[in-house]
């Protein structure tokens, strides 16, 4: 059974989610990340992909860009853009589309259950943005990139999920 916990989620400040929310790093490339962050100092795009701040040439797995993502992440935290929770929850997260609507529970999950197959892979990743991700993970100590995982119909999940929303 996959074990899951409530934690402390770093999240916008009531009002600025417009302005810090961002895709997630992968599905834009490095120019397209350029011009979805112009002129906002406040996009967590300078979290997740630091490279956007710094000469086009630098490498996007230099140490510079990491550093850069830990000096962004703290700035918006300084300027109390991002806050973190008082106390450890669950979180759920709602993903609108066209008329299609599904909201997910947020939680951690432990790594020794993907490892021994209790969550099953259903991709293949590459091991230079398997690394890149853990070292971002390592560097900056925050896990801004949330991994999507299913589970079979649920009826006791179903009712908390109805009841909260």
């Amino acid at each position: 059974m996959l074990r899951t916990r409530p934690f402390c989620a770093v999240h916008p400040e009531a009002g600025y989610a417009s302005s810090v929310s961002s895709v997630p790093y992968d599905v834009v490339d490095r120019a397209e990340a350029v011009g979805l962050a112009e002129g906002n100092d406040a996009s967590f795009l300078h979290v997740l992909r630091p490279e956007i701040g710094l000469p086009s040439d630098t490498s996007p797995y230099d140490d510079v860009v990491y550093k850069a993502a830990v000096t962004n992440y703290r700035r918006l935290r300084s300027e109390g853009l991002l806050v973190r929770d008082d106390r450890p929850c669950l979180y759920l997260y709602r993903q609108v589309m066209g008329d299609h609507q599904q909201v997910g529970v947020v939680a951690c999950c432990h790594v020794e259950d993907y490892e021994q197959g209790v969550i099953r892979r259903h991709e293949k990743t590459r091991p230079d943005k398997e690394d890149d991700r853990t070292r971002h993970v390592l560097e900056t100590n925050i896990n801004a990139g949330p991994v999507f995982l299913a589970h079979r119909d649920n009826n006791a999940i179903a009712a908390v999920v109805s009841n909260e929303t």
